[in-house]
């Protein structure tokens, strides 16, 4: 049985995070998209990319301003949501229970039906407020994983520095992955 995520990508700087795990994921799950209008604004600013570019056979691109929509309800079941980057504004909303558009109505869909929700802010640093923001997102369910990427591993490129973050999502979302090799003291 082929795994559905939902991938949500928001206005947050770190775009390239989202493209890397897209294009793993989506030789070997169905992806549905949800992009912000301030994540297609980045989209083109940081990688000269439009959203057209998720629009693949096994991915589908849904309008984050149409809430009603298959991902708004929890009947439609997925393997879990995956937020990145996902800015402050975004995770506040969701910490808030706001649900003004479908990635925060997704988010609140992933949490109330128990499924895997993992948001990865790329801020800092972070005010007391984005810190209880992400305290009450961990408390409802979410795994919180800023884009802090590791350097034990010796990274020789900023593909090195993604590919430890996006295959550090891979392992929570319980997909195999060849990108990064596990810690070896």
């Amino acid at each position: 049985m082929t795994k559905r995520f939902v991938l949500a990508i928001t206005g947050a700087s770190g775009i390239i995070y989202a493209k890397r795990l897209f294009d793993y994921l989506c030789t070997r799950a169905e992806i549905h998209v949800v992009l912000s209008e301030r994540g297609a604004e980045l989209l083109h600013l940081e990688l000269g990319l439009k959203p057209a570019y998720f629009s693949r056979d096994n991915a589908q691109v849904h309008k984050n301003s149409k809430i009603n929509t298959s991902l708004a309800s929890g009947s439609f079941r997925t393997d879990g949501m995956v937020i990145v980057p996902a800015s402050m504004g975004t995770l506040g909303r969701i910490a808030a229970g706001v649900s003004s558009n479908l990635v925060e109505r997704a988010a609140d869909v992933t949490l109330k039906e128990k499924r895997k929700l993992i948001v990865v802010p790329r801020e800092t640093p972070f005010s007391t407020i984005h810190l209880e923001n992400l305290l009450r997102l961990d408390r409802a369910g979410a795994l919180v994983m800023p884009a802090s990427p590791g350097f034990y591993s010796h990274p020789e490129s900023v593909d090195d520095l993604v590919d430890f973050m996006v295959a550090r999502i891979l392992d929570h979302l319980d997909i195999e992955q060849d990108l990064f090799e596990p810690y070896k003291p």
